[in-house]
């Protein structure tokens, strides 16, 4: 299942000042004058914006939307929206949207990949219909059941198929957005969970992806995951400090769990009020960005 996505406030784009240099004369050394030069531009802020680090041309980053009904326009801009930001730093970027987004095609797209980007519907476990975890059908991937089957029909592929038949690059990471059940919400209309079932739900649906090599999940029911790729990018966060970087942050009801799904794994929750659990963080979250870039 899914909810509607808050939109945070974007950063107005900020420009350098307009200028122009004074003309050379004879009488100015051309060494002083390429000084000269250079630091007027470093001062207008010209060359503010670096190339991309060579190493970014290693990274291979998969962006998958699943069908969303109503949503799927939205959650198909915001992913455009990483694949972009993903290519600026100059990764590889391997994009599969619905309605194709079939578990053939994303399967083998999202091959090696070092960061996996999916939005669309979430299946988690505990929910209102089972009382046992059906590895087949939650948390994993929700998918077209066939090409043609347009934006509305969701074909779930659960755990056991992700750490059967993916396999990430070493240290990848994974978010997951706008997935109900993911971060250990409900669906829209269901009663809040209590803490005890959104920390299972947190690592029920983290268990799949890093026994597929995934070192942390990241998942964000409510806000967008740019704030983590820029991060894992550009900075030597670790993954727990890139999850405190959001700006969605409120942390005064988190909490913590040490998993039961995955061995030497720790969980964060960070609910916008108790039993509103639209943030978390799964995995071995003392891996730094510097270590995710290969």
């Amino acid at each position: 299942m899914s909810v509607d996505a808050h939109v945070a406030p974007r950063a107005a784009a900020v420009t350098s000042p307009g200028g122009s240099e004074p003309a050379p004369t004879s009488r100015m050394p051309r060494r002083g004058l390429l000084v000269a030069l250079l630091a007027a531009l470093l001062a207008a802020g010209t060359l503010a914006a670096a190339p991309a680090p060579a190493f970014a041309a290693g990274i291979k980053v998969a962006v998958v939307v699943g069908p969303a009904g109503s949503l799927t326009s939205t959650y198909i801009s915001h992913a455009k929206s990483y694949a972009a930001q993903a290519r600026s730093y100059g990764a590889t970027v391997v994009e599969v949207y619905t309605p194709k987004a079939t578990w053939a095609r994303v399967r083998s797209a999202v091959q090696g990949a070092n960061l996996l980007v999916h939005l669309g519907h979430g299946n988690g476990f505990p929910n209102p219909y089972h009382s046992t975890l059906n590895p087949y059908k939650v948390d994993g991937l929700g998918l077209n059941p066939t090409t043609t089957s347009g934006n509305t029909k969701t074909a779930y592929y659960g755990e056991y198929y992700v750490r059967t038949q993916i396999k990430l690059a070493p240290n990848a990471v994974v978010l997951l957005n706008h997935l109900c059940y993911s971060a250990g919400s409900s669906e829209p209309g269901r009663a809040n969970p209590s803490a005890w079932a959104a920390r299972k739900r947190v690592d029920n649906y983290g268990a799949g992806f890093l026994r597929a090599g995934a070192k942390a999940v990241f998942a964000e029911t409510l806000g967008r995951v740019s704030y983590v790729i820029k991060y894992l990018f550009t900075s030597s966060k670790s993954m727990s400090q890139i999850f405190w970087a959001s700006p969605d942050r409120t942390w005064s009801y988190r909490t913590t769990f040490t998993s039961t799904r995955t061995p030497g794994a720790t969980g964060i929750l960070d609910p916008r009020r108790p039993g509103q659990f639209y943030r978390s963080v799964v995995g071995h979250l003392s891996m730094t960005a510097v270590t995710w870039r290969p």
